[in-house]
Parts: structure tokens; C-alpha cells; sequence
């Protein structure tokens, strides 16, 4: 499939920013923009979002944020694209949770490892039929 994503430079800083700020649990967040015609996934804004499990395994967006979310986006004229969070103590991979929970086969996934908090490691994947598969990512 090989679906490539881009995301802007200040939009990692800020996802990074808000999943340190949230160790030693979960951070989560949507993000959003529009898909070219030749495929590539622009992503043009991302949504930094609350946690309700507080959990170091797994999350839940806060319903309400999530909506706001939705209709700020149609405000922008944006598209949801899916959504990212972060691993505080595992690999930038889609957990075996995060593949059951995946379910738009549309949605780009963003995973973001803190596991060497010096060094966080960004990864996008598309989950489709119980498999996770690496998407064509790059930093703008």
C-alpha cells in the first residue's frame, strides 16, 4: 500500500511536547488535513487531547475534546486523517491493542516512542484486516 504521510516539523515538537508532559502515562491527539490527488496525506493540524484512562497502556480520547475537535476541523475545511499517541515505554509499533482498537482502515496512525525520552522515534501506520503496515513517513 505504501501510503506516504507528511507532517510539519512544529507539529512533532508540540506532539512531543504534549506526550512528555504526560509521562508516565499515554498521550493521544488527532490530526488532520487533506489527502493529494497522488495519495500523499498532508497533515495540516494536529490536536493535542486529554488521556481520560491515564493509563501507561492504553488510551481513551476525552469524548467532548474529540468532538470539538470534529467541528473545528470542518470549520477549517479539514479532513479527520486519524489519530496519534505515545508509547512512553515501547517501540514506535502498533501494539496488538492498538491493532484490535484500529478500525478505519482510512486513518493514518501515529505512534510516538519515548522509550529513549532523548531521542523520540515518530512512526505512521495503516491498520487494515489485523495488520499494521508501515506508511511512507516524512518530517517537513
Amino acid at each position: 500500500m505504501g501510503r506516504k504521510v507528511t507532517i510539519k516539523k512544529e507539529d512533532v515538537e508540540r506532539i512531543t511536547e504534549h506526550a512528555r508532559k504526560w509521562l508516565p502515562a499515554e498521550a493521544c491527539g488527532l490530526i488532520a488535513g487533506h489527502d493529494l490527488e497522488d495519495g500523499t496525506r498532508v497533515i495540516e493540524k494536529v490536536y493535542l487531547l486529554t488521556n481520560t484512562d491515564n493509563s501507561n497502556e492504553h488510551f481513551t480520547i476525552d469524548p467532548r475534546e474529540h468532538l470539538e475537535s470534529i467541528k473545528d476541523m470542518r470549520a477549517n475545511g479539514l479532513k479527520p486523517l486519524g489519530n496519534w499517541h505515545s508509547h512512553p515505554e515501547s517501540p514506535s509499533r502498533s501494539s496488538e491493542e492498538d491493532i484490535r482498537l484500529a478500525v478505519d482502515k482510512t486513518a493514518s496512525y501515529l505512534i510516538l516512542s519515548l522509550m529513549n525520552p532523548e531521542e523520540p522515534v515518530l512512526n505512521s501506520f495503516h491498520v487494515e484486516g489485523g495488520v499494521s503496515t508501515k506508511e511512507d513517513f516524512e518530517i517537513v
